[in-house]
């Protein structure tokens, strides 16, 4: 088995957001496990501790996963992590200060480690000390009869899970239905790129819970508290909404977008509390790995370098096209603000030809006995194709000064054709159709 042990840095004194400290940390671990439990919530010494042996394949290998788990540990304040074969033994050799309890044997390892490493060792330790034991293995040494009489069951227990002689059972931690972590700073905070330090902390613990759920978020809000000791008219705190165009977890693109928000935040006082919560999620969609290797795109992605240039200018001033399910030319593609996310369209085979470019306005031909005109006589390739809708698409044209507008639809009955030009190339040319002259033709599209 591979267990891990995981010590926080320093949590508060306070039971319950003791309780919450390490209740973040757990779960931030179920997105490599379900198997996760707290230790000793309210001891000198508490603990996270999770077994990932089953895991490991999900992750790449032993290795892969453990660089992981270390590099990530440290921005959630944890200042030890071990690995031993059982729980007890990866906390004792966390206590110890080590951290590869494969090392040696494993009786050998926890035979050398102080008293203090188990708590329920350690509860004994000035009777045991008054005995000669200064480590564990003098302590197993002793008769299990003698010791069985003289201290509680407990005691054999712990010993015997530490060193892999009895199944070791926990209340697993559970999964919420809904993300929501708070963090008290270590010391306030005046400006609001600051708030970053502690936000980190948060979001690695959002995305470890997005990860154990298979998602993502597409709004998240993060929440500040002011210092008690702060003038009436600041208020209690504030809070800040961030958006993406996609679903996502990738926990530097949204560190990125935050620090470009608070950048343009102001506060009214100093802040001593952060929360977290995850207001918008959605599933996403795995992808199963491939038995080939698979080539790595070095640098962002366009939707995500978008989203991060519109939290620096502002939404309204980085566009992006969408495109609709609609056969009008002129209403196929919408410009959006590129953090909105796009909605979701149905895709549909089109079967003829489609412009590169189409004019703002559709472009009145001349006729020579009733053939169009553009650069010369134009030769008809391709058509009738008929396009007819808009009924429902309703606009509000400008009346006289007070007026409040007509309203009229923009209703399309046309009958496009693919026409060639000797000087002019392809052209995309429609008529049309229930209209007062309906031998005029248009251009509207050229192909590149």
């Amino acid at each position: 088995m591979l267990w891990a042990a995981l010590l926080p840095d320093s949590l508060p004194d306070d039971p319950q957001p003791r309780t919450e400290a390490l209740d973040g940390l757990a779960t931030w671990c179920l997105q490599f496990t379900p198997r996760v439990a707290v230790l000793e919530v309210l001891l000198q010494c508490p603990a996270v501790v999770m077994e990932v042996e089953q895991s490991l394949r999900l992750f790449g290998g032993k290795r892969r996963l453990v660089e992981r788990v270390r590099e990530e540990c440290p921005d959630l304040g944890v200042r030890q992590l071990s690995w031993a074969p059982t729980s007890l033994a990866a906390l004792a050799v966390a206590r110890a200060g080590l951290s590869n309890g494969f090392a040696r044997p494993l009786v050998q390892l926890l035979d050398a480690l102080p008293l203090e490493t188990l708590t329920q060792v350690a509860a004994h330790q000035a009777t045991l000390a008054r005995l000669g034991c200064r480590t564990l293995g003098q302590v197993r040494a002793l008769p299990r009869g003698g010791l069985s009489r003289r201290f509680d069951a407990q005691l054999l227990a712990t010993l015997d899970q530490a060193y892999g002689l009895r199944p070791e059972t926990y209340p697993w931690a559970q999964l919420p239905e809904t993300f929501h972590a708070r963090l008290e700073l270590m010391a306030r905070v005046e400006h609001a790129p600051a708030m970053l330090f502690g936000a980190r902390r948060l979001m690695l613990q959002m995305a470890g819970w997005l990860m154990a759920r298979r998602s993502g978020v597409t709004a998240f809000t993060l929440r500040w508290c002011h210092d008690a000791m702060r003038a009436r008219s600041a208020g209690d705190g504030g809070e800040l909404t961030v958006r993406t165009a996609q679903a996502t977890r990738d926990t530097e693109h949204l560190m990125r977008l935050l620090a470009e928000h608070l950048g343009k935040v102001g506060l009214l006082a100093p802040v001593g509390d952060l929360e977290l919560l995850a207001t918008e999620v959605q599933s996403l969609e795995e992808k199963s790995f491939s038995m080939l290797p698979e080539a790595r795109q070095s640098g962002e992605s366009l939707a995500l370098v978008l989203e991060r240039i519109a939290a620096r200018l502002g939404p309204d001033r980085v566009l992006r096209p969408v495109i609709l399910e609609d056969h009008r030319l002129e209403w196929m593609c919408r410009w959006r603000p590129a953090p909105e996310p796009a909605p979701r369209t149905p895709s549909r085979t089109v079967d003829v030809p489609q412009p590169t470019f189409i004019l703002p306005k559709p472009l009145r031909l001349a006729t020579q006995a009733n053939r169009p005109i553009y650069q010369g006589v134009l030769q008809l390739l391709a058509g009738p194709h008929r396009v007819e809708g808009g009924w429902w698409d309703r606009t509000t044209q400008e009346g006289e000064e007070g007026d409040g507008g007509q309203e009229t639809t923009r209703q399309a009955s046309r009958d496009y054709w693919v026409a060639v030009s000797e000087h002019a190339g392809v052209l995309w040319i429609f008529q049309m159709r229930l209209a007062q002259d309906e031998t005029a033709w248009f251009l509207h599209g050229t192909f590149a």
